[in-house]
């Protein structure tokens, strides 16, 4: 029905603009990645749309590119997975890095997204691997990811402990150690 809205930004909130165009104010929710790309209050932007329509309220969401439209319109074709938990999953970083995780059927990292469980996460992947797989890089650069990896239980607590997965992934990114408890406890040095 709404397809784009282009505007003037009014607002500029970690979960959701307010996009002026014609008169009209569009309240869009927006992932953590969409919003990086919302320029400040003030200046014109541009957003792919997709409206929701249930009994309780209408909602529309916004996205700054249409592949990462497409990958949330596949996440909520998945059974558990609501627009809420789609846009958690786009939060958790940029649109060829999910993809490139579905494609290698990394279960840990749509885990360590609230509201998402083992068997969500195993259903995300079970679903999506075939219609994403023409879209995934060549094998040769997708990269397993062990549950029993220490960064990725470091992120996956940092995450637990209230933090963005991306956040997670930026503040492991400068954290030297060996163990889990190492990773996170350099990290929450760095992040003070």
């Amino acid at each position: 029905m709404i397809a784009s809205v282009r505007g003037r930004v009014t607002v500029r909130r970690p979960e959701h603009v307010v996009v002026e165009c014609g008169g009209v104010g569009y309240r869009l929710s927006v992932s953590a990645e969409t919003l990086k790309n919302v320029p400040a209050a003030g200046r014109e932007a541009t957003l792919h749309t997709h409206l929701v329509m249930r009994d309780d309220g209408i909602q529309l969401y916004g996205f700054a590119s249409e592949e990462e439209r497409e990958l949330f319109l596949l996440l909520i074709g998945v059974q558990g997975v609501g627009p809420k938990v789609a846009l958690a999953v786009l939060s958790g970083g940029a649109t060829r890095e999910l993809l490139r995780a579905i494609g290698a059927g990394d279960h840990a990292r749509f885990q360590a997204v609230p509201g998402i469980g083992k068997r969500t996460a195993e259903r995300i992947i079970v679903e999506l691997r075939e219609k994403v797989a023409g879209d995934a890089p060549v094998a040769g650069e997708i990269v397993i990811t062990k549950s029993d990896d220490p960064r990725t239980l470091a992120r996956q607590g940092l995450v637990g402990l209230g933090f963005s997965a991306q956040e997670a992934d930026e503040l492991l990114d400068q954290a030297a150690g060996d163990t889990p408890e190492e990773l996170i406890g350099e990290a929450l040095r760095a992040a003070r």
